[in-house]
C-alpha cells in the first residue's frame, strides 16, 4: 500500500506540533491557569486571522477544479465563519468584547506575516497551494484539542472547557480530515519537485503555528508604537 502524502507531511511536522504542547500558552489552556489577559489577546488575533484564513478557502473554492471540490473548500469555509468564530464570539462575550470591536482589531506583526505569507502564495498559485497553507492550522488544532482532552482535569472546571471541546470535537475532526483528503487528493499524480515546494508550505504554517502561539503568550503587537 502506498503511503499517502499526509503521511510523508506527518513526519516532518510532528515534532513541531509536539512542541506547541510544551508551550506555556498551550499548556495552561490544558490545566485551566492561562491568564486571562494572554486568552483575549489571542481571542481577538485568532478572529482576525481567521477572517484572512475564511479567505483562503474562498480562493480554493474559485480555483477548484470540480464541483465536488467547490463544495468541499464551501463546506470548509461555512466550518470557519459559521462555527469557529461563533466560539470566539461567545469566549468574547464572556470578556465583553463586542463583535465589533473584534473586528476592528489590528493584527499582529506576526498575524500580518502569518496571513500575508498564506494569501500570497495562495493567490499566485494552483489549489495545490491553498491545501497546503490551510492544513496546518486546521489539522494541528485538531491534534492539540484531542491532545489537551486526554489530559487529567482538563474538561472539569476548566474556563477553557469549550475551546478543548470545540477542537476536539467529531465535527472540527471531520472538517480536519476533509482537509487532509482534500490534499492527498491534490497532490495525487504531482511530480516531486511539485510535492517538495507543497511540504515546505506546510512546514513553514507549523513554523508560522508556534510563531503566533508565543505572540499571544507574550501579548504582542508591534515592535513600536506608531
Amino acid at each position: 500500500m502506498s503511503q499517502l502524502f499526509t503521511d510523508r507531511l506527518w513526519q516532518r511536522v510532528e515534532p513541531i506540533w509536539r512542541s506547541y504542547l510544551d508551550h506555556p500558552f498551550v499548556k495552561r489552556l490544558g490545566d485551566g491557569t492561562l491568564e486571562k489577559g494572554k486568552f483575549k489577546h489571542w481571542l481577538k488575533q485568532d478572529y482576525v486571522y481567521l477572517i484572512d484564513y475564511a479567505r483562503l478557502f474562498a480562493i480554493g473554492s474559485a480555483k477548484a477544479e470540480d464541483l465536488a471540490n467547490m463544495t468541499t473548500f464551501a463546506k470548509l469555509l461555512h466550518g470557519v465563519l459559521d462555527v469557529e468564530m461563533d466560539l470566539h464570539r461567545k469566549y468574547a462575550a464572556e470578556f465583553g468584547i463586542s463583535k465589533k470591536e473584534l473586528e476592528a482589531t489590528e493584527p499582529s506583526a506576526i498575524t500580518t506575516a502569518y496571513t500575508s505569507y498564506m494569501l500570497n502564495l495562495s493567490q499566485r498559485g494552483g489549489v495545490d497551494n491553498v491545501v497546503a497553507s490551510v492544513l496546518a492550522c486546521e489539522w494541528s488544532y485538531n491534534y492539540i484539542g484531542k491532545s489537551l482532552a486526554k489530559w487529567p482535569g482538563a474538561l472539569d472546571d476548566n474556563f477553557y472547557r469549550s475551546w478543548i471541546e470545540m477542537y476536539s470535537s467529531n465535527e472540527f475532526t471531520d472538517l480536519a480530515e476533509e482537509t487532509k483528503q482534500l490534499m492527498n487528493q491534490v497532490a495525487e499524480g504531482k511530480p516531486e519537485r511539485d510535492l517538495a515546494q507543497i511540504e515546505e508550505i506546510v512546514v513553514k504554517t507549523s513554523q508560522f503555528e508556534y510563531m503566533f502561539w508565543d505572540m499571544v503568550d507574550n501579548k504582542e503587537n508591534w515592535p513600536v508604537n506608531a
